[in-house]
C-alpha cells in the first residue's frame, strides 16, 4: 500500500510540476505581452507583418490549468481509493502529462511568437497540437480522472447530460471514425483557406479559435481512432488512412503552390523567401504528419493481429468510450 501511495504521489507530482511550469510561462508571456502592448504604436509605425502577436489569452490559460488540476486531483483520489493500478496506470498519467507539456509548448512563447513571424513555425505549432499533444492527451484517459476530480454533484449532473439522448446521439456521431474524420478534415481545410487564415493572423481572438477548433477536432479524431482500435480496427485504419490523404493533399498544395497564399507571410524574413517558407511549412504538414498516421496505423494493425492470434491481452484497453472509472 505504501508503494502504491508513493507511486500515486509521484505521478501527481510529475503532473503538478508540468502545471507549475505552465503557470510560470503564462506569467512570463503576459509580461512580454504587456511590454509589446506598451510599444505597439512604435511597432505599428515601423510596419510589422500583420501577424497576430504571441502570448496566451487569460481564458485559455485558466481553462488549461483547470483541466490539468482536475485531472491531477482525480488521479490522487482514484489512487487513494484503489491504488496506482485502479482505473488509471502510471503510464496513463505520464502520457497525459506529456500531452499537456506539448500543448503548453505549442501555445506559449517561444514557439507561439515564432509562429507569428514564419509560416514554417506556424505549421510546427499546428502539428504539435494535432498529432502530438492530442493523441497523448486522449491516451492519458482524461475522463476517468475528471470523473473523480470534479465534485460529486458536478459529476452526477454531467453524467445526466451525457446520457440524455439530445447529447448522446450527436456524441456517438462525432466520436465515430467517419464523423470525427469529417469534422477534423473540415476544420483543417477551412482554416487554411487564405481569407480565414489571414483573419487568424490578424486577430488574436480569431487565432485562438482556430487553435481551439484544431485541438477539439483532433481530440475527437484520436478519441474515435483509439476507441475503434480494440473493437473495429478496420474502421480506425480507414480513418487514419483518409486523414493521412487529406492532410497530405493540403501539405502538397502548400508545397507546390507557385504563389504565396497568405498575406500575413509575404513579408519574408529569416533565411528563406516567403515562397520557400510556405513550401517548408507544407512539407512539415505533409511528411512528419503522414509518418505519425502511418505509425499509428501500424501499431493498431499489430495489436489486431496479436489479438487475433493469441487472444486479446488487454480487452478494451485502448477503447475510450466506456472506460470512466465509476466513483462509489
Amino acid at each position: 500500500m505504501r508503494r502504491q501511495r508513493g507511486a500515486g504521489r509521484g505521478g501527481v507530482a510529475a503532473l503538478a510540476a508540468v502545471v507549475a511550469a505552465f503557470v510560470a510561462r503564462v506569467v512570463a508571456a503576459f509580461g512580454c505581452a504587456a511590454q509589446a502592448f506598451a510599444h505597439s504604436d512604435a511597432v505599428g509605425a515601423a510596419g510589422d507583418s500583420g501577424a497576430a502577436p504571441g502570448g496566451v489569452e487569460p481564458w485559455l490559460a485558466v481553462l488549461l490549468v483547470a483541466c490539468a488540476v482536475v485531472y491531477a486531483r482525480g488521479v490522487r483520489r482514484l489512487w487513494r481509493a484503489g491504488g496506482a493500478r485502479r482505473g488509471l496506470s502510471r503510464s496513463d498519467v505520464a502520457l497525459f502529462a506529456a500531452g499537456f507539456a506539448c500543448l503548453c509548448a505549442a501555445l506559449l512563447p517561444p514557439l507561439d511568437s515564432l509562429a507569428a513571424t514564419a509560416f514554417r513555425w506556424h505549421m510546427v505549432q499546428h502539428e504539435l497540437l494535432m498529432i502530438v499533444a492530442a493523441p497523448l492527451l486522449v491516451a492519458g484517459r482524461p475522463l476517468a480522472a475528471w470523473a473523480w476530480g470534479l465534485p460529486r454533484t458536478a459529476t452526477a449532473a454531467l453524467g445526466d447530460v451525457f446520457r440524455h439522448p439530445a447529447f448522446a446521439r450527436p456524441w456517438r456521431v462525432v466520436t465515430a471514425p467517419p464523423g470525427a474524420f469529417v469534422l477534423h478534415a473540415a476544420a483543417l481545410w477551412l482554416w487554411h483557406v487564405p481569407t480565414l487564415f489571414d483573419a487568424a493572423l490578424a486577430g488574436r481572438g480569431v487565432h485562438d479559435w482556430q487553435h481551439v477548433s484544431f485541438v477539439a477536432t483532433a481530440l475527437l479524431f484520436w478519441w474515435s481512432v483509439l476507441a475503434a482500435a480494440g473493437r473495429r480496427p478496420g474502421s480506425a485504419l480507414a480513418s487514419l488512412f483518409a486523414t493521412m490523404l487529406s492532410t497530405g493533399a493540403l501539405g502538397a498544395l502548400l508545397t507546390f503552390s507557385a504563389t504565396v497564399l497568405y498575406a500575413g507571410y509575404r513579408h519574408g524574413g529569416g533565411p528563406f523567401t516567403p515562397l520557400e517558407d510556405q513550401q517548408l511549412g507544407g512539407l512539415i504538414m505533409w511528411i512528419p504528419g503522414g509518418l505519425v498516421y502511418v505509425g499509428a496505423a501500424l501499431w493498431i494493425a499489430a495489436e489486431a493481429l496479436s489479438a487475433r492470434s493469441g487472444g486479446d491481452r488487454h480487452p478494451g484497453r485502448v477503447g475510450h468510450g466506456e472506460e470512466v472509472a465509476h466513483r462509489p
